[in-house]
């Protein structure tokens, strides 16, 4: 009998293991959504239903949010990690119902079970909502790990925004009394500021009344602000005083109150400072603030952005503000140097003395003679420090400075007695923060930004991986600001972004970083130039489809969603797509030569070059191009087709041309994909059908699938070519003299002389149609049966209006 029980528990485990399998690798989205609804939730089969919230299908997805984790139960048997993942996943889903599901589920849901409400069984709703309960709402925000997840680009707020905006009931129950504002946590303050932005940025501001009823004023908002950065700057000073090994609590203490202070300033950086008694209270509190050492970065970045909000908007509170950050940057000196540990001649020494006050003494030598090698190390480790902050500062400023630097005093002082400085300095910490810092400082004039591009692109030449980053994303800053011009006066900056591009296996995430930069230079319209733009868009192509780049998914996400954009956006876009994409054809193709090795599945290293020229072929095509006032599809069929007949035109100079064989019977085919639309320029398809019929009659291709495509594209220019002989008879009747129009008939056609030969009563013949292989490709099959029942037929029967023109 225990045999037996074993026996079924084997055929029950092998069958739950093949569902899991099906589950995970059906192609039917319908089977597993099925599976995900039926299936028992069991420790070892939760992962497999979990993971459905990454399935490719929408209605999967948003299944996962509105049956299997209402259905699971109480949300916090989940991990952490899986708590941030599924709330991650579900509210930034491209899918819009997939988004309100996982909105729901955080607001109903999870708060209930955070409440300790007893859910249905079955997952549904419960019949009502559970009573207000703020103590469960700062449970919900520890269990999804506010601290983490509420920073920047965290999934809290998002989750947050969408909890005040669904629940009515918190929303007009919440106070913030003084109370709440004397007890602070992580979790309480991310709920204030959550609902601060909330109602600030929600429903075209009509929720701001709230606020006026539930916030404090701006002077004791900066009394409490004061409270918790002292707690904060003290906790700090005790962590890094303390010499035994116990630290961790002191520690996760210390991120605690650093996140505090982090979302007290956010709720700073939106408050109406009209009240000139706050203003002053909040401005001689930060001002006093960013002259602390140790201010965490982060706490020193908000600090310095509520300051430039404080101070008028113009060219004079501009100044202001300069002058105020930077006196902070001599108190900073000022208090963490030891003036009798440096040395007059030191390194860098030039930073502190004239940025600082003109009262600031000189250093002078340790009277107690020579340093030992351990206080000399420890005083260059703290002399990287102080230049670090410093500069950390000024970096702060400069992001919020829009002015021109000449004009600004303060601003020169600074470029010159502590960023120049700086990037000369030996310690590799500081110069690369000195040259961020001189980046910054070039956007801001033109004159320094083309004096020292050089030395950017020198940066990147001698640069590790970070720095050679941080130089193309300086470089491609100065573009956008200065404009192009500076590419065109200098072919080196040309050749940096090409290398950058080029960069492959070595360095993938330099590649990345310049991907993104070429397509900002691109998709912006700051590259304008032809021939520059044109070679940056061919590497790309090379790059999107080069295996090399194949495990970069930088490289290749970032060019999934440009290329098409940039395409379909503009027809100036699309020209020059063409006019690169056989170069870029050609290029591949000898890239996949290289792969042809024994050892290598060269269809799997690479795409096919057909694949390639389709991609090409519709990347290029006018009716997916965004035109003003053109929708219908009927307007999209007789849009202006130019860019394909001049991709036909490149094609059929490219097969008269010394092209390899195979290379040839690679382009050819794609002739058969052009789209040719009656609403292209007359001239352009009159010339185009002379060189089809140019290429017909001196038989330019032997394979029978490049001859199909150049058949195709002959009896689509035909048609038109028809039309135009029309409509100039139509417009000269009743006039009935005989002419001849131009004929597509190859010589050497199946027809004679005479099927050639018309008077004024018959019909006009335009083309014939020319005879076709029977040895053809699968993928010319159907033009090659469609063309044997009709071989040695005129063209007029074949060109009949039947069908969509051009296809």
């Amino acid at each position: 009998m225990a045999n037996s029980d074993d026996s079924d528990d084997d055929v029950e485990t092998g069958l739950l293991e093949k569902l899991l399998e099906v589950l995970q690798n059906d192609p039917s989205a319908d089977v597993r959504r099925s599976l995900l609804v039926n299936l028992p939730i069991l420790p070892n089969t939760l992962p497999y239903l979990l993971e459905r919230a990454r399935d490719s299908d929408a209605q999967t997805r948003r299944a996962v949010y509105s049956r299997l984790l209402p259905a699971l139960g109480d949300f916090r048997h989940l991990s952490l990690s899986m708590r941030e993942k599924l709330l991650r996943w579900g509210l930034r889903d491209r899918d819009e119902n997939v988004r309100k599901a996982a909105g729901r589920l955080f607001r109903e849901r999870w708060i209930e079970d955070c409440v300790g409400m007893d859910q249905p069984a079955d997952g549904d709703r419960p019949a009502e909502a559970a009573p207000v309960s703020f103590d469960g709402l700062l449970e919900l925000l520890e269990r999804i790990d506010v601290v983490n997840s509420g920073v920047e680009n965290g999934v809290a707020l998002e989750a947050m925004k969408g909890f005040w905006e669904g629940r009515p009931d918190y929303r007009e129950a919440v106070a913030f009394d003084d109370q709440f504002w004397e007890t602070l946590s992580a979790e309480s303050v991310f709920m204030a500021r959550s609902f601060n932005e909330f109602c600030r940025t929600e429903g075209n501001r009509k929720y701001e009344s709230l606020l006026e009823e539930k916030l404090p004023e701006v002077t004791k908002l900066a009394f409490f602000l004061e409270r918790y950065l002292n707690v904060l700057i003290e906790a700090i000073r005790k962590v890094n005083n303390q010499d035994n090994m116990d630290e961790d609590e002191e520690e996760e203490d210390t991120v605690e109150q650093e996140f505090i202070v982090e979302q007290l300033l956010h709720i700073a950086l939106t408050l109406d400072y009209s009240d000139e008694v706050g203003r002053r209270k909040m401005f001689a509190l930060l001002r006093q603030s960013l002259s602390i050492a140790e201010l965490p970065d982060e706490v020193t970045k908000l600090t310095v952005e509520v300051l430039r909000g404080l101070c008028a908007p113009d060219n004079a509170g501009e100044k202001e503000f300069c002058s105020v950050v930077l006196e902070s940057v001599a108190d900073i000196h000022d208090t963490l140097i030891d003036e009798d540990n440096i040395d007059d001649d030191e390194s860098f020494h030039s930073a502190r003395s004239e940025v600082s006050r003109d009262s600031t003494p000189t250093r002078g030598k340790k009277k107690g003679g020579e340093l030992s090698e351990e206080e000399a190390r420890e005083k260059a480790i703290k002399e990287i420090m102080i230049n670090m902050k410093c500069l950390h500062v000024v970096q702060c400023m400069l992001t919020s400075v829009e002015g021109n630097l000449q004009q600004n005093d303060h601003l020169v002082a600074m470029l010159n007695n502590l960023v120049v400085p700086a990037v000369r300095s030996h310690e590799a910490p500081v110069r690369e923060r000195g040259l961020v810092c001189l980046g910054l400082c070039a956007l801001l004039d033109r004159a320094l930004a083309e004096e020292n591009l050089t030395l950017f692109m020198h940066f990147y030449s001698k640069g590790h991986a970070a720095l050679q980053i941080t130089a193309i994303q300086i470089l491609t800053d100065i573009l956008n600001v200065h404009g192009a011009q500076l590419l065109s006066a200098n072919p080196t900056l040309l050749k940096v972004y090409v290398k950058a591009l080029r960069s492959g296996t070595k360095h993938p995430e330099v590649q990345g970083a310049a991907v993104v930069a070429v397509s900002k230079l691109l998709l912006g319209r700051v590259v304008t130039d032809r021939d520059t733009s044109g070679e940056l868009l061919k590497t790309l192509i090379v790059a999107y489809f080069d295996p090399a780049t194949a495990e970069n998914q930088a490289v290749r996400q970032a060019l999934n969603y440009f290329l098409p954009v940039f395409c379909f956006s503009r027809t100036e876009n699309q020209d020059l797509m063409q006019s690169v994409a056989l170069d870029a054809l050609h290029t591949l193709y000898n890239v996949r030569e290289g792969l042809d090795d024994d050892d290598i599945d060269v269809n799997e290293e690479m795409a096919s070059l057909n694949s390639i020229g389709s991609c090409l072929v519709d990347w290029t095509d006018p009716r997916k191009c965004f035109t003003p006032g053109m929708d219908m599809d009927a307007d999209k069929r007789n849009v202006n087709g130019d860019v394909h007949l001049e991709f036909a035109r490149d094609i059929l100079e490219k097969l008269d041309s010394n092209f390899s064989k195979e290379e040839k019977k690679t382009i050819a085919p794609l002739l058969g994909k052009l789209y040719i639309s009656p609403g292209s320029s007359e001239e352009k398809i009159r010339e185009l059908y002379a060189e089809a019929n140019a290429a017909v009659d001196d038989n330019l291709l032997t394979d029978a699938t490049g001859r199909n495509a150049l058949y195709k594209l002959h009896v689509s220019l035909g048609k038109i070519v028809n039309s135009y002989t029309e409509q100039d008879r139509a417009s000269t009747a009743p006039r009935r003299t005989a002419s001849r129009s131009v004929s597509a008939a190859p010589s050497g056609s199946v027809l004679g002389d005479e099927d050639r030969t018309i008077t004024g009563d018959e019909p006009t013949v335009v083309a014939v149609q020319p005879r076709i292989e029977e040895e053809v490709t699968d993928d010319d099959h159907d033009i090659s049966e469609a063309a044997s029942s009709r071989r040695g037929s005129v063209v007029d029967d074949m060109l009949t209006d039947e069908g969509e023109m051009g296809q």
